[in-house]
Protein backbone atom coordinates (compact mmCIF):
# COMPACT_ATOMS: atom_id res chain seq x y z
CA UNK A 1 0.00 0.00 0.00
CA UNK A 2 2.90 2.32 0.81
CA UNK A 3 6.52 1.85 -0.18
CA UNK A 4 9.20 4.41 0.66
CA UNK A 5 12.92 4.12 -0.01
CA UNK A 6 15.33 6.78 1.20
CA UNK A 7 12.40 9.20 1.59
CA UNK A 8 13.45 12.79 2.32
CA UNK A 9 11.68 16.08 2.94
CA UNK A 10 13.47 19.41 3.13
CA UNK A 11 12.32 22.95 3.79
CA UNK A 12 15.15 25.13 2.57
CA UNK A 13 18.24 24.14 4.54
CA UNK A 14 16.21 22.20 7.12
CA UNK A 15 15.77 18.47 6.49
CA UNK A 16 12.66 17.25 8.29
CA UNK A 17 12.80 13.65 6.98
CA UNK A 18 16.30 12.29 6.47
CA UNK A 19 16.00 9.23 4.27
CA UNK A 20 13.60 6.66 5.73
CA UNK A 21 12.41 3.28 4.46
CA UNK A 22 8.79 2.31 5.16
CA UNK A 23 6.54 -0.51 3.96
CA UNK A 24 2.83 -0.63 4.79
CA UNK A 25 0.96 -3.81 3.90
CA UNK A 26 -2.65 -4.13 2.81
CA UNK A 27 -5.14 -4.49 5.66
CA UNK A 28 -2.81 -3.61 8.53
CA UNK A 29 -2.79 -0.76 11.01
CA UNK A 30 0.58 0.99 10.83
CA UNK A 31 1.70 3.65 13.28
CA UNK A 32 4.11 6.58 13.24
CA UNK A 33 5.24 7.52 16.76
CA UNK A 34 7.65 10.26 17.70
CA UNK A 35 8.05 13.51 19.64
CA UNK A 36 7.24 16.91 18.17
CA UNK A 37 9.59 17.70 15.31
CA UNK A 38 10.38 14.04 14.60
CA UNK A 39 9.16 14.26 10.99
CA UNK A 40 5.83 12.42 11.37
CA UNK A 41 3.62 15.14 9.92
CA UNK A 42 5.98 15.80 7.02
CA UNK A 43 5.94 12.09 6.21
CA UNK A 44 2.15 11.91 6.44
CA UNK A 45 1.74 14.87 4.09
CA UNK A 46 3.93 13.19 1.50
CA UNK A 47 1.91 9.99 1.86
CA UNK A 48 -1.28 12.01 1.43
CA UNK A 49 0.12 13.31 -1.89
CA UNK A 50 -0.21 16.94 -0.82
CA UNK A 51 3.49 17.65 -0.21
CA UNK A 52 6.17 16.90 -2.82
CA UNK A 53 8.99 14.48 -2.08
CA UNK A 54 12.42 16.12 -1.76
CA UNK A 55 14.38 12.92 -2.33
CA UNK A 56 14.16 9.15 -2.46
CA UNK A 57 11.28 7.12 -3.81
CA UNK A 58 7.64 6.96 -2.67
CA UNK A 59 4.84 4.83 -4.07
CA UNK A 60 1.27 5.02 -2.77
CA UNK A 61 -1.12 2.28 -3.93
CA UNK A 62 1.51 1.46 -6.55
CA UNK A 63 1.46 5.00 -7.95
CA UNK A 64 3.91 7.90 -7.95
CA UNK A 65 2.45 10.92 -6.09
CA UNK A 66 4.48 13.29 -8.29
CA UNK A 67 2.57 12.04 -11.34
CA UNK A 68 -0.63 10.44 -10.04
CA UNK A 69 -1.58 12.78 -7.18
CA UNK A 70 -5.30 13.12 -8.07
CA UNK A 71 -5.69 9.37 -8.60
CA UNK A 72 -4.03 8.65 -5.25
CA UNK A 73 -6.09 11.22 -3.35
CA UNK A 74 -9.30 9.79 -4.83
CA UNK A 75 -8.54 6.50 -3.04
CA UNK A 76 -7.41 8.01 0.27
CA UNK A 77 -9.34 8.97 3.37
CA UNK A 78 -7.76 11.65 5.53
CA UNK A 79 -8.72 12.43 9.12
CA UNK A 80 -6.74 15.53 10.17
CA UNK A 81 -5.70 16.28 13.73
CA UNK A 82 -8.02 19.30 13.87
CA UNK A 83 -11.68 18.87 13.00
CA UNK A 84 -12.42 20.71 9.75
CA UNK A 85 -16.17 20.22 9.76
CA UNK A 86 -18.45 22.81 8.16
CA UNK A 87 -20.35 24.52 10.97
CA UNK A 88 -22.82 26.00 8.47
CA UNK A 89 -24.10 22.53 7.59
CA UNK A 90 -25.87 19.94 9.68
CA UNK A 91 -24.34 16.54 10.45
CA UNK A 92 -25.88 14.73 7.47
CA UNK A 93 -24.93 17.44 4.99
CA UNK A 94 -21.32 17.42 6.19
CA UNK A 95 -21.17 13.87 4.85
CA UNK A 96 -23.37 14.31 1.80
CA UNK A 97 -21.72 17.43 0.38
CA UNK A 98 -18.23 16.13 1.09
CA UNK A 99 -19.11 13.02 -0.89
CA UNK A 100 -20.20 15.15 -3.82
CA UNK A 101 -16.68 16.61 -4.00
CA UNK A 102 -15.56 13.11 -5.08
CA UNK A 103 -18.08 13.06 -7.89
CA UNK A 104 -20.27 10.47 -6.19
CA UNK A 105 -23.82 10.58 -7.55
CA UNK A 106 -26.59 11.93 -5.31
CA UNK A 107 -28.34 8.64 -4.60
CA UNK A 108 -25.11 6.83 -3.70
CA UNK A 109 -23.95 9.78 -1.65
CA UNK A 110 -27.17 9.80 0.35
CA UNK A 111 -26.99 6.03 0.90
CA UNK A 112 -23.37 6.17 2.07
CA UNK A 113 -24.07 9.14 4.32
CA UNK A 114 -26.82 7.24 6.09
CA UNK A 115 -24.56 4.18 6.46
CA UNK A 116 -21.76 6.28 7.92
CA UNK A 117 -24.11 8.01 10.36
CA UNK A 118 -25.02 4.58 11.70
CA UNK A 119 -21.34 3.53 11.78
CA UNK A 120 -20.45 6.68 13.75
CA UNK A 121 -23.47 6.27 16.05
CA UNK A 122 -24.80 9.66 14.94
CA UNK A 123 -28.06 8.70 13.22
CA UNK A 124 -30.13 10.55 15.83
CA UNK A 125 -27.97 13.66 15.27
CA UNK A 126 -28.39 13.74 11.48
CA UNK A 127 -30.13 17.13 11.46
CA UNK A 128 -28.20 18.62 14.40
CA UNK A 129 -25.80 21.51 13.97
CA UNK A 130 -22.14 20.60 14.16
CA UNK A 131 -21.50 23.21 16.84
CA UNK A 132 -23.97 21.41 19.11
CA UNK A 133 -22.00 18.14 19.03
CA UNK A 134 -19.65 16.99 21.77
CA UNK A 135 -15.95 16.60 21.05
CA UNK A 136 -16.29 12.84 20.69
CA UNK A 137 -19.21 13.21 18.26
CA UNK A 138 -17.26 15.68 16.13
CA UNK A 139 -14.33 13.30 15.99
CA UNK A 140 -16.57 10.40 14.96
CA UNK A 141 -18.15 12.59 12.28
CA UNK A 142 -14.71 13.60 10.97
CA UNK A 143 -13.69 9.94 10.67
CA UNK A 144 -17.02 9.07 9.04
CA UNK A 145 -16.53 11.87 6.52
CA UNK A 146 -13.08 10.53 5.63
CA UNK A 147 -14.75 7.23 4.67
CA UNK A 148 -17.33 8.67 2.27
CA UNK A 149 -15.27 7.68 -0.80
CA UNK A 150 -14.70 4.15 0.57
CA UNK A 151 -10.91 4.61 0.66
CA UNK A 152 -8.37 1.82 0.36
CA UNK A 153 -6.05 3.71 2.71
CA UNK A 154 -7.12 5.81 5.71
CA UNK A 155 -4.68 8.33 7.21
CA UNK A 156 -5.42 9.35 10.80
CA UNK A 157 -3.44 12.16 12.42
CA UNK A 158 -3.82 12.07 16.22
CA UNK A 159 -7.36 10.64 15.92
CA UNK A 160 -8.31 10.80 19.63
CA UNK A 161 -6.52 13.94 20.84
CA UNK A 162 -8.58 15.80 23.42
CA UNK A 163 -11.19 13.07 23.92
CA UNK A 164 -12.26 11.57 27.22
CA UNK A 165 -11.53 7.86 27.86
CA UNK A 166 -15.03 6.70 26.90
CA UNK A 167 -14.93 8.54 23.56
CA UNK A 168 -11.44 7.22 22.84
CA UNK A 169 -12.56 3.62 23.37
CA UNK A 170 -15.58 4.10 21.10
CA UNK A 171 -13.25 5.35 18.36
CA UNK A 172 -10.83 2.46 18.95
CA UNK A 173 -13.72 0.04 18.44
CA UNK A 174 -14.69 1.75 15.18
CA UNK A 175 -11.12 1.75 13.85
CA UNK A 176 -10.80 -1.93 14.80
CA UNK A 177 -13.93 -2.67 12.77
CA UNK A 178 -12.55 -0.74 9.80
CA UNK A 179 -9.30 -2.70 9.84
CA UNK A 180 -11.18 -5.99 9.88
CA UNK A 181 -13.27 -4.74 6.97
CA UNK A 182 -10.05 -4.48 4.93
CA UNK A 183 -9.23 -0.78 5.26
CA UNK A 184 -5.52 -0.10 5.70
CA UNK A 185 -4.88 2.37 8.52
CA UNK A 186 -1.90 4.70 8.96
CA UNK A 187 -1.96 6.41 12.35
CA UNK A 188 0.08 9.04 14.14
CA UNK A 189 -0.53 9.30 17.87
CA UNK A 190 1.04 10.54 21.07
CA UNK A 191 -0.88 7.97 23.13
CA UNK A 192 1.26 4.90 23.64
CA UNK A 193 -1.68 2.79 24.86
CA UNK A 194 -3.50 3.72 21.66
CA UNK A 195 -0.58 2.54 19.54
CA UNK A 196 -0.44 -0.74 21.47
CA UNK A 197 -4.19 -1.26 21.01
CA UNK A 198 -4.47 -0.35 17.34
CA UNK A 199 -1.17 -0.90 15.54
CA UNK A 200 0.00 -4.18 14.05
CA UNK A 201 3.36 -2.56 13.31
CA UNK A 202 4.85 0.85 13.89
CA UNK A 203 7.97 2.96 13.58
CA UNK A 204 9.39 5.28 16.20
CA UNK A 205 10.74 8.42 14.52
CA UNK A 206 13.21 10.84 16.07
CA UNK A 207 14.96 13.79 14.44
CA UNK A 208 13.81 12.79 10.96
CA UNK A 209 15.03 9.19 11.19
CA UNK A 210 13.49 5.85 12.15
CA UNK A 211 14.84 4.80 15.54
CA UNK A 212 13.00 1.46 15.70
CA UNK A 213 10.44 -0.60 13.80
CA UNK A 214 8.30 -3.62 14.63
CA UNK A 215 5.12 -4.73 16.35
CA UNK A 216 4.46 -3.29 19.83
CA UNK A 217 5.39 -6.64 21.39
CA UNK A 218 8.61 -6.88 19.36
CA UNK A 219 9.67 -3.35 20.29
CA UNK A 220 9.08 -3.97 23.99
CA UNK A 221 11.09 -7.22 23.79
CA UNK A 222 13.96 -5.52 21.95
CA UNK A 223 14.23 -2.28 23.90
CA UNK A 224 12.86 -2.97 27.37
CA UNK A 225 12.32 -5.74 29.90
CA UNK A 226 9.26 -7.80 30.81
CA UNK A 227 8.50 -5.76 33.94
CA UNK A 228 9.34 -2.46 35.61
CA UNK A 229 9.54 -1.96 39.37
CA UNK A 230 8.79 1.59 40.51
CA UNK A 231 10.24 2.65 43.87
CA UNK A 232 9.34 5.92 45.57
CA UNK A 233 11.54 7.26 48.37
CA UNK A 234 11.75 10.62 50.10
CA UNK A 235 12.37 13.82 48.17
CA UNK A 236 16.04 14.12 47.18
CA UNK A 237 16.92 10.52 48.11
CA UNK A 238 16.65 8.85 44.72
CA UNK A 239 20.07 9.73 43.29
CA UNK A 240 21.91 8.35 46.31
CA UNK A 241 19.84 5.19 46.61
CA UNK A 242 20.15 4.31 42.94
CA UNK A 243 23.76 3.26 43.49
CA UNK A 244 22.62 0.60 45.97
CA UNK A 245 20.28 -1.18 43.55
CA UNK A 246 22.04 -0.88 40.20
CA UNK A 247 22.69 -4.64 40.10
CA UNK A 248 19.03 -5.59 40.63
CA UNK A 249 17.91 -4.91 37.06
CA UNK A 250 19.12 -4.60 33.54
CA UNK A 251 18.78 -0.84 33.85
CA UNK A 252 17.91 1.66 36.60
CA UNK A 253 16.46 5.05 35.72
CA UNK A 254 16.45 7.93 38.21
CA UNK A 255 13.49 10.30 38.06
CA UNK A 256 12.81 13.21 40.43
CA UNK A 257 10.01 11.32 42.21
CA UNK A 258 10.94 7.63 41.80
CA UNK A 259 13.39 4.98 40.65
CA UNK A 260 12.54 2.69 37.75
CA UNK A 261 14.18 -0.73 37.81
CA UNK A 262 13.87 -2.62 34.51
CA UNK A 263 13.85 -6.36 35.12
CA UNK A 264 12.14 -9.55 34.01
CA UNK A 265 10.94 -10.15 37.60
CA UNK A 266 9.69 -7.03 39.35
CA UNK A 267 8.57 -8.86 42.49
CA UNK A 268 12.07 -10.26 42.96
CA UNK A 269 13.44 -6.71 42.68
CA UNK A 270 11.13 -5.58 45.50
CA UNK A 271 12.17 -8.54 47.62
CA UNK A 272 15.86 -7.73 47.16
CA UNK A 273 15.25 -4.05 47.91
CA UNK A 274 13.72 -4.95 51.27
CA UNK A 275 16.45 -7.52 51.97
CA UNK A 276 18.98 -4.70 51.67
CA UNK A 277 17.19 -2.71 54.34
CA UNK A 278 15.65 -0.14 52.02
CA UNK A 279 12.11 0.98 52.81
CA UNK A 280 10.38 2.69 49.85
CA UNK A 281 7.41 4.90 50.64
CA UNK A 282 5.52 3.22 47.79
CA UNK A 283 6.17 0.47 45.25
CA UNK A 284 4.60 -0.71 42.03
CA UNK A 285 5.35 -3.57 39.65
CA UNK A 286 3.95 -3.22 36.16
CA UNK A 287 4.53 -4.75 32.77
CA UNK A 288 6.86 -2.89 30.46
CA UNK A 289 4.99 -0.75 27.94
CA UNK A 290 5.48 0.94 24.61
CA UNK A 291 5.87 4.21 26.51
CA UNK A 292 9.02 2.82 28.16
CA UNK A 293 10.39 2.01 24.70
CA UNK A 294 9.42 5.43 23.34
CA UNK A 295 11.09 7.33 26.17
CA UNK A 296 14.23 5.22 25.99
CA UNK A 297 14.59 5.82 22.26
CA UNK A 298 13.65 9.50 22.15
CA UNK A 299 14.51 10.72 25.67
CA UNK A 300 12.47 12.43 28.37
CA UNK A 301 13.51 15.97 27.45
CA UNK A 302 10.61 18.10 26.20
CA UNK A 303 10.90 18.92 22.51
CA UNK A 304 9.16 22.12 21.32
Amino acid sequence: MISARGLRKSFGDFEAVKGIDVEVRRGEAFGFLGPNGAGKSSTMRMIAAVSPVSGGELRILGMDPAVDGPAIRARLGVCPQEDTLDNELNVFDNLYIYGRYFGIDRATCRERSEELLEFAQLTEKAKARVEDLSGGMKRRLTIARSLINRPDLLLLDEPTTGLDPQARHVLWDQLFRLKHAGVTLVITTHYMDEAEQLCDRLVVMDKGLIAAEGSPRELIAQHSTREVAELRFGVGEHDGLAERILDLGQRVEVLPDRLLVYSDDGEEVLSQVHTRGLQPLATLVRRSSLEDVFLRLTGRTLVD
